[in-house]
């Protein structure tokens, strides 16, 4: 089920536009987080601090997963897929919690 890897200049333009949301995504994402984190560094709001946690494991983790799971390991597609969606689901815990949760 693993496929080969695509060479940038084999690579289709759908393929280098997928590649480039992701990263933007990774990025915005990051920068998003890190306000939020500043937030919860200047005003100490635990929710903050949950909110920027959910964040990063929303938007970045599973670009790095994507990344590093596909360039340096032998794993099949379907366990990155589940690695990354392990992530995404808990990022909207953590985001979840900062918006509902005992702080």
């Amino acid at each position: 089920m693993s496929q080969a890897s695509v060479r940038v200049d084999e690579a289709t333009f759908f393929e280098l536009m997928t590649v480039a949301t992701l990263f933007l995504v990774a990025l915005l994402g990051t920068i998003i987080a890190y306000q939020a984190y500043r937030g919860y560094r200047r005003n100490d709001a635990p929710s903050m601090l949950y909110l920027a946690i959910g964040l990063v494991l929303l938007t970045l983790v599973p670009f790095l997963l994507n990344v590093s799971l596909t360039t340096f390991s032998g794993f099949d597609q379907i366990v990155t897929v589940f690695f990354e969606n392990v992530s995404r689901l808990c990022g909207l815990v953590a985001i979840t919690y900062s918006l509902y949760g005992r702080h």
